[in-house]
């Protein structure tokens, strides 16, 4: 009873970080360059959009929501890593933990719903292209992707005041995380944390599963009216405006959904591995949306063309 009584929160955390990893100096420099690259593809794409008056529509106003996402991702995550690796600091501050856990876990949610809302618009361009124009207009589109933003805050509030609710038996706990991750913290706590686990599989399920299975079911409808037309150059052309989607989405949740999926059964896995698997998982989507974007969309080439010839820089194609 009187164990109960005693809260203690520590005044950081140490993080175990990708130092534990082997050559983790390469693996850094691999990371400073990735951050690099996605900074400039996004901020380009952003760019292109916002001068680009033929992609201000519905579908690349949910592009550019999620460069902006993108950038935003990575820039909560990189720069923290690096600089522990550079300056050997890799003690956390509480309140700073929380905030760092907050926006990276935000952003990746975020980005998850952007999936699930670019598969609700190719849903209903495909299968309803006489009304699509006037069930999702511009506003309605901004008003969606608001009301994503929204949801995530509440979910990733409610997981912070869980968090601060923990009590930890040492003034400085070690993380085994690259970063200030919210299931690591949460199951080194020494009080009750059986409400953080709850959450966390509603995370799973909200984040992962049920968005992850939205897609796939549109899918299911986009191929079931794609079957339904006649022509074949039509069909194969309808196809490959989804094949962008298909990419994003496969390059987003695979790696997630290996890696939580197998912690969720077998509880335990490797500490390096899981590091690993869910840092590539993390920083690998924001450098590669823009690339595929750029190279699989004609549309955007289109536009980029343009932009680089209204800037007086001679298209490379």
């Amino acid at each position: 009873m009187e164990q109960n009584l005693t809260f203690n929160r520590p005044v950081g955390f140490f993080i175990m970080g990708l130092q534990s990893l082997p050559d983790s100096k390469y693996y850094f420099i691999f990371l400073a360059f990735v951050y690099i690259g996605t900074l400039l593809g996004n901020i380009f794409l952003i760019m292109v959009i916002w001068q680009s008056e033929a992609l201000h529509t519905p579908k690349y106003m949910v592009v550019f929501s999620l460069s902006i996402v993108d950038v935003s991702h990575i820039t909560a995550l990189i720069p923290k890593c690096v600089s522990q690796f550079l300056f050997d600091s890799r003690f956390v501050a509480y309140n700073l933990c929380l905030t760092q856990m907050f926006f990276v876990h935000f952003f990746y949610i975020t980005e998850s719903y952007s999936l699930v809302i670019m598969a609700f618009e190719r849903l209903v361009s495909i299968c309803f292209p006489l009304q699509s124009s006037t069930i999702i207009t511009n506003t309605r589109m901004f008003g969606i992707i608001v009301f994503s933003w929204v949801l995530a805050f509440a979910i990733l509030v409610a997981a912070l005041v869980l968090i601060t609710h923990l009590s930890f038996c040492k003034p400085v706990p070690t993380v085994m995380s690259y970063f200030c991750d919210h299931g690591p913290i949460f199951q080194i706590a020494c009080s009750d944390n059986s409400p953080n686990w709850k959450i966390t599989v509603f995370f799973l399920f909200a984040v992962i599963y049920v968005p992850l299975g939205f897609i796939l079911m549109s899918y299911v409808f986009i191929i079931l009216a794609v079957s339904r037309i006649t022509s074949l150059d039509g069909r194969w052309k309808t196809f490959k405006t989804c094949s962008v989607h298909l990419i994003l989405v496969a390059i987003f949740f695979t790696p997630f959904l290996v890696t939580y999926t197998i912690t969720w059964i077998y509880t335990k896995i490797d500490g390096n591995t899981r590091i690993l698997n869910t840092s590539l998982s993390a920083v690998l989507p924001p450098l590669l949306n823009p690339i595929i974007y750029t190279l699989k969309t004609e549309e955007v080439l289109e536009q980029i063309r343009k932009f680089l010839r209204k800037h007086s820089i001679k298209p490379l194609w």
